[in-house]
């Protein structure tokens, strides 16, 4: 497959609302990995306002927490990013950054289909963009998101809570 292929089946299309005053998500406690705990409990992760932040700075937080291996902080940013983006070229950029970050999560779960599916939805999204776009080595992405969704497929790259991924390059 070249990087970004998809052999499944059709990505889901979602919602199409902006985040509005009343549409924020709530602050549900959640664990490291993002998953989310019973209201009430005391929660591991705390994440950023990113509906308070502009696009500009979301991604740089992004950036900061897949630098960190903080995968789902980084999905968040990156999936605000990509709804402030929509309707610009660059929408596309942030819907792929933030389909890595979901992909690395759904691996840290022990999810390996959905890792490697995201894996490559996002590579196929970020290798369309020319080098160095938002400061982002696109092929050289493309290319390690693919090989790790292959690692993932081949059970090289084996999904959990101990699973051992090289850190990315942003």
């Amino acid at each position: 497959m070249t990087p970004g292929e998809d052999a499944g089946r059709p990505e889901a299309t979602g919602k199409t609302g902006r985040p509005t005053e009343t549409r924020k998500k709530p602050e549900r406690p959640r664990d490291r990995l993002g998953r989310p705990l019973p209201w009430g409990a005391e929660g591991d992760l705390e994440l950023e306002d990113f509906d308070a932040h502009s696009l500009d700075e979301n991604h740089e937080l992004a950036r900061e927490h897949a630098r960190a291996g903080r995968w789902f902080a980084a999905h968040e940013a990156w999936e605000t990013a990509w709804k402030q983006a929509r309707d610009t070229d660059e929408a596309e950029l942030f819907k792929g950054l933030s389909q890595m970050g979901a992909g690395y999560v759904h691996l840290f779960r022990g999810n390996a289909h959905g890792a490697a599916t995201l894996l490559r939805r996002a590579a196929l999204r970020i290798v369309r963009y020319p080098e160095g776009s938002r400061d982002v080595p696109t092929k050289e992405l493309a290319e390690r998101l693919e090989a790790d969704a292959e690692a993932v497929d081949r059970g090289d790259l084996v999904p959990g809570e101990e699973a051992t991924v090289e850190p990315v390059e942003l």
